[in-house]
């Protein structure tokens, strides 16, 4: 398993999907996901840039990866963010449900983050949202990279700064893929 993390804008679907097909691995993006299946006032919240729940994240998590297969290489995009799913995924691997994962964490600027995101035209991507996810994500998600290495989870730290290309070569390297 192969978790990409960084905050939103900083290139993990691309990364992701460019892994995936050039692999033939299986990509999971729990956002994709989420935009999918969430409706009504959790959407509302979720579009104004506000995560879910770690029960209502840990459900969805959980559920897809019942038809994925595990025994084989896969990508896990925006999963996990909060301590709290670092120790359900970690009893999960102890439990023997997959390997221990290798981290991408991919390290962008806030000021490069707000550029690229603005070029996206999401409409979950205005200011204010942009503004809560890279808190959230600086309180309560690039914290949890600590914890991770503390569980022996080995974390490849990519500057994601480049074209994607450059960008994926980096993981590619860092992976040994």
């Amino acid at each position: 398993m192969i978790l990409l993390m960084g905050p939103a804008g900083a290139g993990k679907s691309m990364q992701g999907h460019k892994l995936a097909d050039e692999y033939g691995w299986a990509y999971i993006s729990t956002g994709e996901i989420f935009r999918l299946l969430i409706t009504g006032h959790r959407r509302e919240e979720m579009l104004e840039g506000k995560l879910l729940s770690d029960t209502e994240t840990i459900h969805v998590v959980d559920k897809v990866l019942d038809i994925v297969d595990t025994s084989g290489q896969f990508i896990l995009d925006g999963f996990p963010r909060t301590a709290n799913q670092i120790v359900w995924m970690l009893g999960e691997i102890a439990a023997g449900r997959f390997e221990k994962p290798v981290v991408v964490h991919l390290n962008i600027s806030e000021e490069e983050i707000r550029t690229r995101l603005s070029k996206r035209g999401r409409i979950d991507d205005t200011d204010a949202a942009i503004d809560l996810r890279y808190k959230l994500y600086e309180e309560q998600t690039h914290p949890i990279l600590e914890q991770m290495k503390d569980a022996g989870i080995v974390v490849h730290e990519i500057d994601a700064i480049g074209t994607p290309l450059t960008i994926h070569n980096k993981i590619i390297e860092a992976l040994g893929v």
